[in-house]
Parts: structure tokens; C-alpha cells; sequence
């Protein structure tokens, strides 16, 4: 049963850094994107 309450990674091993960086990745590429749709807008006007 003990085996089953192991979480999938650490807090020691830098888990929060990889978060981080996994969540400015995600932010970067909705910025791209809106970035892409407000440039194409200004193109169509």
C-alpha cells in the first residue's frame, strides 16, 4: 500500500525549476499565438 502513496517526483530534485520553466514555456506560446492572430488582423484591415 505504501508503494501506491509515492508521488511521481520530488520537491528535493528541482521539481518546483521544472514547473517553472514548463509554465514560462506555456506563457511564451499563447503569447506567440496572440501575437500571430493580432498580426494577422492588422493585415486583413
Amino acid at each position: 500500500m505504501t508503494s501506491q502513496n509515492i508521488s511521481l517526483y520530488s520537491w528535493d530534485n528541482g521539481a518546483f525549476i521544472m514547473i517553472g520553466v514548463f509554465a514560462l514555456v506555456i506563457i511564451g506560446l499563447v503569447g506567440a499565438i496572440f501575437l500571430m492572430m493580432n498580426s494577422k488582423n492588422k493585415k486583413n484591415d
